[in-house]
């Protein structure tokens, strides 16, 4: 029932600058590795793979697949695929099989790897595939969107009973994409993605492929509501045999992508019309229109949430000056004036425009509009500002987990060695799991921590667990968080202090 390789599943939206337009193709190669000869093999690789493929022909990809690829064949399929890319198409790549990370870089791995051990860093990553450099290639060629798709393996493949196995977390490095990417991962850090749901299950796929094709065939979606929709599916599936798998998403793309445009050009038809493969007859150049006058700028504010007992604080900021700031809770009823603060804004040499307003505790998800009023008296908006409560109060845990990760954790001598972890606890909500290392580099075991209550996130239960006994000899410990949205901290070290040592 559980999968042999978690499925790592990272979709990168890699939007590159705009090229002239022309007959942009739309292009995809499909890998799916099971029948690996010197690691353990896997079990649906190659049905996901074919999959995912069947889904890609119907948005009108041309798709080459390729299965069971040694190190010559994988490198012969990559070489082939790059020559087919023009200045302009869209590249769709989809790798199902075992990958490794090595120093932070991720590797693809063909199904002749050989079974690498301590100190062979070296042989794996001459006889694999680096991620950066397949991404590299085909933007080199001219692609002008790439999105990749891995399906790789969680677990070290290199593990071996009477060995000393290939250091590795096993899996991908969680990956923090620059402005223009978007990352779906089939299941959270740390998390195991399953195959089936039952020993009769009667789908091919598994968990994970089966719904995020099924999403990919829903026109009009954006990336963020693709991997939103197939989060809740995966999610909900899981769980219903018990298991946790939450597929975690990174959005750094600038405005909307949509993979599936609709049949009748409507919403989403600006973001993807490098994606539409035109008809022959429309490939000769027409002349070009006189380009529009530059849209003055738009003066939109940006939102930070803040999280306490008494509710939230929606603070924004504007990159022009304004002299007067309203705001609306959804799309209908009266705007709100937020008042004046006893500060004069230099820059408008008025009394300042109060940035900041509440919302309830127990406010749900909801779009918020701003209204600002420039010093000319134009009132600009209303500007929508997405708030979804769950997802702020974990970015703002995690903020702030970031700003204070050197005191996460303290030594103290009292009846013994004890370790306390008081601060993780009350910054709980931004944490799906906590590892420790007991004179480990390899956090290795799981800190208890009680559930989050979103209504009173900082508040302790009395019967919460607070600190670790610890064995006196104890020089160090070493911790390791994966956050709610799935990435995952450095791993911290923390030293007992000298006067401590016995």
């Amino acid at each position: 029932m559980r999968r042999l390789f978690c499925g790592a599943t990272v979709v990168l939206a890699l939007l590159a600058a705009a090229l002239p337009a022309q007959a942009e193709k739309r292009l995809a190669l499909v890998v799916g590795n099971d029948l690996y000869q010197n690691v353990p093999a896997l079990a649906k690789a190659v049905t996901d793979s074919s999959a995912v493929a069947s889904a890609l022909r119907r948005l009108d990809f041309a798709v080459t697949v390729v299965q069971n690829q040694t190190r010559q064949a994988m490198s012969e399929s990559l070489l082939a695929f790059d020559s087919a890319i023009q200045p302009g198409d869209t590249v769709f790549f989809f790798y199902a099989g075992h990958g490794f990370e090595i120093h932070g870089r991720n590797y693809l791995l063909p199904i002749d790897v050989p079974a690498a051990t301590e100190g062979q860093e070296d042989l794996l990553q001459d006889a694999s595939f680096a991620v950066e450099a397949i991404v590299d290639r085909m933007q080199a060629h001219g692609a002008r969107t790439v999105v990749l798709v891995l399906d790789a393996c969680r677990n070290n493949p290199f593990e071996r009973k009477g060995t000393r196995a290939l250091g590795g977390s096993g899996g991908l490095a969680p990956v923090t994409p620059p402005e223009g990417v978007f990352i779906l991962f089939s299941a959270g850090a740390k998390q195991t993605a399953l195959d089936t749901i039952a020993a009769n299950d009667p789908d091919p796929d598994s968990v994970f492929t089966r719904n995020f094709v099924r999403e990919i065939a829903h026109p009009g979606l954006t990336m963020v509501q693709l991997a939103k929709r197939t989060q809740a599916e995966v999610k909900a599936l899981a769980a219903s045999v018990g298991h946790d798998q939450t597929p975690a998403y990174y959005d750094e793309i600038v405005g909307d992508f949509v993979l599936n445009p609709p049949a009748d050009g409507g919403a989403g038809e600006a973001q993807t019309a490098a994606l539409v493969v035109p008809r022959p007859e429309a490939l000769a150049p027409a002349p070009r229109p006189p380009a529009p006058a530059p849209a003055p700028p738009v003066n939109a504010p940006l939102a930070n949430f803040m999280r306490s007992n008494a509710g939230w604080s929606v603070t924004v900021s504007f990159a022009d000056p304004v002299v007067a700031i309203a705001w609306r809770l959804g799309d209908s009823g009266a705007f709100r004036e937020t008042g004046f603060l006893d500060t004069l804004d230099t820059r408008t040499r008025r009394r300042m425009a109060n940035p900041t307003f509440q919302l309830d505790r127990d406010q749900g998800s909801a779009v918020i509009y701003i209204r600002a009023t420039d010093l000319n008296g134009v009132t600009a908006g209303p500007f929508p500002i997405k708030f979804d409560p769950e997802v702020e109060l974990a970015r703002g845990e995690r903020s702030t987990l970031e700003m204070i990760s050197s005191d996460w954790v303290s030594f103290r001598q009292y009846n013994g060695l004890l370790l306390y972890y008081t601060t993780l606890v009350s910054s709980r909500c931004g944490i799906r799991e906590a590892r420790i290392g007991i004179d480990n580099t390899r956090p290795d075991q799981v800190l208890p921590m009680p559930p989050c209550d979103p209504l009173n996130p900082a508040n302790i239960p009395g019967n919460a667990k607070l600190y670790l006994s610890l064995p006196p000899q104890t020089q160090m410990v070493t911790i390791e968080l994966t956050y709610r949205d799935g990435s995952v901290s450095e791993t911290k070290t923390f030293k007992k202090a000298s006067h401590m040592i016995q």
